[in-house]
């Protein structure tokens, strides 16, 4: 990263050769002024007021305006012999604890980098120096013609420095809160607590600019020649809350439901996930669900043996029908039998009776 300055720590005695980087940057999508009679570009230029001509920036010095209106021209050399021991010094005046800096009062951050082999050391020693005393520390620095105050902490193994608004630049808040005094009941209360539970934490990294990507994919569209559809336009309620009870209640089910928790009924029961509902049919006596489950599909198996078992029945039945068949035969043959031995019996019978006769 390139470096926008350069200078030292001063940390007591000690002095740390550094490179002030810029820390963070701005992704915001940039636009043009054009001529909208023919899309030309609209372009500043410097105009002195008195001869009415283009001037370069060359030829363009700093003045201050006095009340009357009086320009006095300031040059940097006459800024340059001002007694400024900041000028190229970042100059640590104390070490605070964290919470006593107001975040009203940060502005741009930036990265310090050691500069040079010899700065290492003693700025690994800030760095530590600072980690183990959970402080941070206020410094006096210049940069782009003034002096401004900051705040030096550790960001994993950098030393970072926050720009910080002098405190007689914060405005104090008067006039900004509401009018007449306002109760707030304890229920609301307990809902509004219930809605910050429900939204929870959040991965800061996973937070991105949803409106510089529509402005993209606009660009890119209209770019393509491609139709620009309106954007579905939700109600934000005109700012107007008519009950706040029911707005709790009803944001912290928008914040559930986002979450993927449409299952949970009250708060801390369920899993978040949808359950399949089947009717029950009434019976005329009284069962529990559960029971009237379980019967339902006992009834579910025993229908289904009864269906497999319909193709044994149907061959015992065949079974049956030949075993009858073959009975009937074996008891006409018993008769038959049964017949002709009766008859030959007779007959020797008679016959012998004839010979004792004789």
């Amino acid at each position: 990263m390139r470096s926008i300055w350069n200078g030292a720590i001063s940390f007591g005695l000690v002095s740390i050769p550094i490179k002030l980087v810029n820390a963070t940057e701005n992704h915001s999508i940039h636009f043009r002024q054009i001529h909208l009679a023919d899309g030309g570009r609209i372009r500043y230029r410097k105009v002195c007021e008195l001869d009415e001509e283009e001037v370069q920036g060359g030829e363009i010095g700093k003045a201050y305006e006095d009340a009357d209106g009086t320009m006095i021209p300031i040059t940097d050399e006459d800024l340059a012999q001002l007694p400024l021991p900041t000028a190229k010094t970042i100059e640590i005046v104390a070490f605070v604890p964290a919470d006593q800096i107001d975040p009203l009062q940060m502005d741009a951050a930036y990265y310090l980098s050691a500069n040079g082999v010899p700065a290492a050391k003693p700025y690994t020693l800030l760095r530590e120096a600072l980690k183990r005393s959970n402080k941070v520390a206020v410094a006096k620095y210049a940069l782009r013609g003034r002096e401004r105050l900051g705040m030096l902490r550790v960001v994993d193994d950098v030393i970072a420095m926050h720009g910080l608004l002098w405190p007689d630049e914060i405005r104090a808040p008067e006039g900004v809160a509401p009018d007449g005094d306002v109760t707030v009941r304890d229920a609301e209360l307990d809902l509004a607590d219930a809605l910050m539970d429900t939204l929870g934490e959040v991965d800061m990294d996973s937070l991105h600019d949803d409106y510089r990507e529509a402005v993209e994919e606009l660009i890119a569209a209209k770019a393509s020649g491609e139709t620009v559809r309106p954007a579905e336009s939700g109600d934000a309620g005109g700012g107007k809350v008519i009950d706040l009870i029911a707005a709790l209640e009803n944001s912290v089910q928008a914040a559930k439901k986002s979450r993927g928790e449409e299952g949970a009924g009250a708060e801390g029961e369920g899993d978040g996930e949808m359950a399949d509902v089947h009717p029950i049919k009434k019976t005329s006596g009284k069962s529990s669900p559960q029971r009237t489950k379980k019967s339902t599909a006992a009834a579910k198996k025993s229908t289904a043996a009864a269906k497999k078992s319909t193709p044994k029945s149907t061959g015992a039945k065949k079974s049956t029908s030949t075993t009858k068949k073959a009975t009937a035969k074996k008891t006409a043959a018993k008769k038959r039998t049964s017949s002709s031995g009766g008859s030959g019996t007779t007959k020797k019978t008679a016959s012998s009776r004839k010979r004792t006769s004789a």
